[in-house]
């Protein structure tokens, strides 16, 4: 039995969907489709792959897998491709042969191998030159296959089909115009491959065609002539230019090469650099404006192709000025010294100033410090004056120092200054001058002739001889006494000199003027009032003048032993011809009998009881009194008093001297007055008498005795009569103190008519009872009391 069929064909299209039934193949084979799955019919694989299966239900052939005719079958040798299977069932087994065609469809677009081409083409190429191209390829078959190329349009190139032994076909590319590098060096076309399908596929290619350069063009400058600014000072190597010169060949063609031509000098190429490379122009040497403005140059750029060419252009540098010079002064002429009192608007220098730069770097302004007395004024162009604006004084300033300071006025601005010291020559047109215009020198009396007061020095602010100072006295007399008996001056340093002692007692103070005068011409001078205080000294003791008493004798006073507590006993009175400072006295014991009985007032110098007397006190009693100045160190006197107390009737008269002065008490004794007016007239009678024997018996005068002084046994609460030499204020208060304890004072003129004898009289009633001592002292002092009242 024959177990294999005949070959059974079939015809598909490539592509068809998955499930897509093919035939049916039951039917075809003659077999019952009932029985196919028991018979277990299948489909073999034919390669790795199974694109067919029956469906044993159906008995229908269908598309199990996505048939792709160009993988099937890749090779186009042939326009058929087969897809062969074996259909085996069993019971009893039979072998069917299928045979399916696949046919193709144009399911592929025609594609170049290489999606762009590059095609170089020199510019010398000629014209209707072929140049091959790469076809393009399509997996379909028959009419679904490359037809037809195409080209982009292009003025240059054209395309020319040619068709292969093979039928397939294939493109040249044809130049139809002459190529230009400089104008277009790269052609960019676009080729596309056509296939015959229905709907057609096309496929497409980039051709670049880059033009090969030919040495056909000069190098070429932007312009013929360049103008460039430099700035003088430029620092070296510091760009003026990059002349960029072009050629529109390429590679070697193109390559610049830079030089200067031969029109060039020498002192251009000095000062700037030029780099060959790539034409930049850069400063070699410091530009100086000054020495050149311009600098004219030609340059070549040549390129390097096999026949070099070349171009060239010009250039001018200009430098422009850069305030770079610093203005100049010139001092022309300068006059000093000069004298102080110059006259206003006096021309002192004259002063040129300049600059080497250009426009305003060039325009100069000239200035003086403002704080002087002078000016500047402009006498011609650049040229200065300096005249005096303001009077000068040595005396404050002696010289100035100008400074001439000129500015241009570039930016930014350049200066320079010159100093010139002008000095002032004195003129003698200041007075010397005192610190003071009133000069107090206290001198201490006792001075030693010809110490040093002090020094009078005054400054005059003039020089040299208008300096130098002299110093006077001014005359003037005091008591027909001149100053510079008293006085000496140094006539150079001014040191004023005592010529002989003071004494402050006798005089103590000096008035006078002192002139200092310079020795210039004319000379000028001023004085000074001096005041000479002469400053007291406690060179004078004290002089007990109360009670009085003999060189070297003892007071002797008598007192009633029954005098009362407090009553006065005697009263110390002491003198002291220095200052009021030096002169005030206090009085102190320095002895006593009895400490208990007797008091002593410190200040008016009373000695009173302290108490009555007993009878167990000592008849007699000693005191020793001390007056003590108040000088340092002080200076005393002393008195010694011895006190004797008496039994006497006497009536007390304690009581009355405590009671105050009344005027009247010189009614009472009225003719006490009258008695003793008359007395003191026959007694001057008789003192004249006795006066005239005596001279005539003495031609030779004898000196004088002192003056005697006769104590008066004092009654109760009275003192002795007492004799001082003292000025006026001091016998006013004498008197007012003494009426007070009632006694009468009296003044009485002495010989020589300057001092006058001062005698002090008990007051009271019953004077019946003194003696006759007492009323002949009455009697005198009443006479001498008319006399001097």
């Amino acid at each position: 039995m024959n177990t294999v069929s005949t070959v059974t064909h079939y015809s598909v299209p490539e592509e068809m969907e998955e499930g897509s039934v093919v035939a049916n193949l039951a039917a075809d084979l003659g077999l019952d489709v009932k029985t196919l799955k028991g018979r277990k019919m299948r489909v073999d694989v034919v390669g790795n792959k199974k694109y067919l299966d029956i469906n044993k239900d159906t008995g229908e052939l269908f598309i199990l897998e996505r048939i792709d005719r160009e993988v099937l079958c890749p090779l186009k040798t042939t326009t058929h491709c087969f897809l062969k299977l074996d259909a085996t069932i069993e019971n009893p087994i039979r072998m069917f042969n299928i045979e399916v065609e696949i046919t193709d469809i144009n399911d592929n677009a025609p594609h170049f191998r290489r999606g762009t081409m590059h095609l170089d083409i020199s510019e010398s190429s000629p014209v209707g030159e072929r140049f091959s191209l790469n076809n393009a390829a399509d997996p379909d078959v028959g009419t679904n296959s490359v037809k037809d190329y195409h080209l982009s349009s292009s003025d240059n190139f054209a395309l020319e089909i040619q068709t292969g032994r093979d039928g397939s076909k294939f493109a040249d590319l044809i130049l139809k115009t002459a190529l230009d590098r400089e104008q277009q060096a790269v052609h960019n076309l676009i080729l596309t491959a056509v296939d015959g399908g229905v709907p057609t596929r096309t496929g497409t290619a980039s051709i670049i065609v880059r033009v090969l350069d030919v040495n056909d063009n000069a190098p070429s400058f932007n312009k013929d002539k360049y103008i460039v600014d430099v700035m003088e000072n430029s620092p070296i190597g510091s760009l003026v230019i990059n002349l960029n010169a072009s050629d529109l060949d390429e590679g070697s063609n193109s390559a610049i090469v830079y030089s200067y031509s031969l029109y060039t000098s020498e002192r251009t190429q000095q000062v700037f650099i030029l780099n060959p490379e790539n034409g930049e122009i850069r400063v070699r040497e410091m530009i100086n404006y000054e020495e050149f403005k311009l600098y004219d140059m030609e340059i070549i750029a040549s390129d390097k192709g096999p026949n070099s060419l070349s171009g060239q252009c010009k250039l001018s540098i200009q430098v422009t000025d850069m305030n770079d010079n610093h203005p100049e002064i010139s001092i022309k002429s300068f006059q000093s010294p000069v004298n102080e009192n110059i006259e206003l608007d006096t021309v002192i220098a004259v002063v040129s100033v300049s600059d080497k730069d250009s426009g305003d770097n060039g325009v100069v302004d000239l200035h003086i410090p403002d704080n002087m007395p002078f000016k500047l004024r402009e006498s011609s162009d650049n040229y200065y004056e300096l005249v005096v604006s303001q009077p000068l004084d040595r005396e404050k300033v002696p010289e100035y120092d100008i400074t001439f300071t000129v500015t241009d006025r570039g930016s930014p601005p350049l200066s320079d200054n010159e100093t010139m010291t002008l000095e002032l020559l004195d003129v003698n047109d200041n007075v010397p001058q005192f610190p003071q215009s009133f000069y107090t020198i206290r001198v201490m009396e006792n001075n030693a002739p010809g110490a040093l007061l002090s020094s009078l020095t005054a400054f005059d602010p003039d020089l040299h001889e208008n300096q130098y100072l002299v110093y006077f006295i001014l005359e003037k007399e005091i008591a027909n006494t001149s100053m510079s008996m008293l006085f000496s001056i140094n006539p150079e340093n001014g040191n004023l000199y005592a010529l002989k002692t003071f004494d402050y007692e006798i005089e103590n103070e000096f008035i006078f003027h002192i002139e200092a005068r310079d020795s210039g011409s004319p000379p000028l001078s001023s004085n000074v009032t001096v005041h000479i205080i002469i400053v007291d000294q406690n060179d004078n003791a004290p002089v007990i003048v109360s009670p009085w008493r003999a060189h070297g004798s003892v007071v002797e006073e008598k007192i009633p032993r029954s005098t009362d507590k407090g009553s006065l006993v005697s009263k110390v009175i002491a003198l002291d011809t220095d200052s009021v400072h030096n002169s005030r006295i206090t009085y102190q014991f320095l002895q006593v009998t009895d400490a208990t009985l007797f008091s002593l007032d410190q200040y008016n110098g009373e000695i009173r009881t302290m108490r009555m007397f007993s009878y167990r006190d000592s008849r007699h009693q000693r005191m020793v009194v001390a007056a003590k100045d108040n000088g340092d160190p002080a200076l005393s006197a002393t008195v010694t008093i011895n006190l004797s107390t008496v039994e006497t009737a006497v009536k007390a008269y304690s009581d009355m001297t405590e009671v105050p002065l009344e005027y009247d008490i010189f009614s009472d004794l009225n003719l006490y007055l009258v008695i003793g007016l008359g007395s003191v007239s026959f007694l001057l009678l008789i003192t004249i008498l006795v006066t005239i024997v005596l001279k005539c018996q003495k031609p030779k005068p004898s000196k004088a005795a002192p003056p005697c002084r006769n104590s008066v046994i004092s009654e109760r609460n009275s003192i002795a009569d007492s004799t001082l030499v003292s000025n006026d204020a001091y016998w006013y208060s004498l008197f007012l103190a003494e009426t007070r304890k009632g006694k009468m004072v009296v003044r009485q003129p002495v010989p020589k008519g300057s001092r006058y004898i001062v005698s002090s009289l008990p007051r009271g009633t019953g004077l019946t009872d003194t003696s006759g001592s007492a009323a002949s002292t009455l009697q005198v002092q009443m006479a001498a009391s008319f006399t001097a009242f």
